[in-house]
């Protein structure tokens, strides 16, 4: 879907989240969102910021490219479309959002467009 790993789509996701909280998002925040050690975040940011998906100012700020926004983007709607068509059938919120989450990263695009077209 977007070259990245699952691991990668999800950083990107994460930033994407605490950003449209109005936060100025750190390694750090990340980190604590994620509940992942400082160090295993430090490696994704460097392999994020080389393959243009992130941002790092020089006082640590991360901020996503137009690239890393549009795959943050295409993996939060597949996260927010699969939770809640699995809350539709009747899955509690948490166990739904748990699944999303794996499920996002494997559905085809054709698949997720007519679940996507299904529920709107």
């Amino acid at each position: 879907m977007s070259g990245l790993y699952e691991s990668g789509e999800n950083y990107l996701e994460t930033i994407l989240i605490l950003q449209n909280k109005g936060m100025s998002v750190r390694s750090v925040d990340v980190a604590n969102e994620l509940s992942f050690s400082k160090p295993s975040v430090s490696r994704a940011v460097g392999i994020l910021k080389s393959g243009g998906f992130i941002e790092v100012s020089s006082d640590g700020y991360i901020t996503l490219t137009e690239t890393g926004k549009e795959v943050a983007g295409r993996i939060y709607e597949r996260h927010l479309v699969l939770s809640k068509w699995l809350m539709d059938i009747g899955v509690d919120e948490k166990t739904a959002a748990e699944d999303a989450c794996r499920i996002k990263h494997v559905i085809s695009e054709k698949s997720f467009a007519m679940l996507k077209d299904t529920l709107i």
